[in-house]
């Protein structure tokens, strides 16, 4: 029967992982599997656009077993637990899949319980997260009928997934409320467990520049600790308080159930450790992970899942073949960050490398750590891209897992 791959989630790194590998491996030596919980794929960019009406909730679900390549196994089933020593994979039912390679994205999910209060009075209310369909549609007919008040956006502590998205959020919320006329009854705060408004300086610099100028409140070192939304208000761990007439949280990640129940697969948040260039598990060679799932020191960002499975379909085809593995996954990470009005910023940045000004791919590209039409007709357009191209596990033209450096300006000391 050949050897054994299976994938455990069939999100955007799964799917196009197991795309990959198909054509990448002859169906007679390389049986594929892929297993997930239900059918439904999110395109998780658009959840961004749902809140103001710019999208409509029915557009970002397909199909799962549509998504893949013919030659490969879907199982529908939940997973509940991988047994590390035999090699196999638990499912509900008493079902068990032995595996040659073991590809763990399953993803982050959204745990909002472990935040005191925040599932309390006041949740689906005045208090919303847009990081999943029902919240992002909750959102989106209270919006509709805000009146102004003061808007918390809040991001309760690291890692999240798509760590610009809240920003991108309190951007939208600012033309949105302009559109409406209620931009002079509304105050936008936006809190941040990070010393400033994102992680790299420049892009942070950038970023910030732009909070200020649109009039959005930036509190930072912010970590969520309790929610209390009776009273409208949110309790960082040093006791400060905000208070709120509508909250928007992204709550806390952790990876999936079913890590935490599998001895030595994953971390204490349920992400799956690896090698941060070759993606594999440091202490089971026949293990790999990748996009969400994977605790690497890279954003958890579908551009991420998109240049790993380059990284990671090399790296298991060599594992299969008994062949040293390829070390050359960078961190690459590419962001649209919708900033309203039609435009949109640009940042591209790996473990070693921030954000810098300049154009991507290169000195022709789209511009960088700058506003553009351009870049929010990008944004729009990976949509279709996302469908077409980077799930199918297409190389996208001039854009590999490197980042690259040519037409970047690098400051000078």
């Amino acid at each position: 029967m050949g050897q054994h791959i299976v994938i455990l989630g069939s999100g955007t790194a799964g799917t196009l992982a197991a795309n990959r590998l198909r054509r990448a491996h002859d169906e007679r030596a390389c049986r594929i599997t892929v297993v997930d919980q239900d059918d439904d794929h999110v395109y998780q960019p658009g959840l961004l656009f749902v809140p103001f009406g710019l999208t409509q909730p029915h557009h970002l679900v397909r199909s799962r077993p549509r998504q893949l390549h013919s030659g490969i196994d879907y199982r529908r089933a939940r997973i509940e637990r991988v047994d590390l020593d035999a090699r196999t994979v638990r499912l509900d039912g008493g079902i068990r899949l032995s595996y040659d390679v073991l590809v763990v994205a399953t993803g982050a999910r959204l745990l909002p319980e472990e935040t005191e209060g925040l599932t309390g009075p006041g949740w689906g209310a005045k208090v919303f997260t847009f990081y999943d369909l029902p919240g992002a549609v909750g959102l989106h007919h209270t919006l509709e009928h805000f009146e102004g008040g003061r808007v918390v956006i809040d991001v309760a502590d690291l890692p999240v997934k798509c760590p610009v998205a809240p920003l991108e959020f309190a951007f939208l919320a600012d033309w949105y409320l302009q559109r409406c006329g209620i931009r002079d009854k509304v105050r936008l705060t936006y809190a941040t467990p990070l010393d400033a408004a994102f992680t790299k300086p420049v892009a942070a610099e950038a970023l910030g520049g732009l909070l200020e100028e649109k009039g959005i409140e930036l509190v930072t070192e912010f970590t969520l600790g309790e929610v209390d939304g009776a009273a409208g208000r949110l309790v960082s761990y040093d006791e400060r308080e905000l208070s709120f007439d509508l909250a928007v949280v992204v709550p806390l990640h952790g990876g999936a159930e079913y890590v935490g129940r599998s001895d030595g697969l994953g971390d204490e948040l349920d992400f799956v450790p690896v090698d941060p260039h070759t993606l594999q598990h440091p202490d089971r060679p026949e293990v790999f992970a990748i996009g969400d799932a994977a605790g690497l020191p890279a954003s958890k960002a579908g551009s991420v899942a998109h240049f790993e499975g380059e990284v990671l379909v090399r790296n298991v085809g060599r594992f299969l073949a008994g062949q040293p593995l390829d070390a050359s996954f960078d961190g690459h990470t590419n962001c649209f960050v919708e900033t309203g009005f039609h435009k949109a910023l640009l940042i591209d940045f790996n473990y070693d490398t921030q954000p810098l000004p300049g154009h991507f791919p290169g000195p022709l590209g789209l511009p960088l750590l700058k506003e553009s039409h351009a870049n929010h007709l990008g944004k729009l357009a990976f949509e279709w891209l996302y469908w077409h191209s980077l799930l199918p596990g297409h190389e996208l033209p001039g854009i590999g897992s490197v980042m690259p450096e040519h037409g970047k300006t690098h400051a000078t000391a």
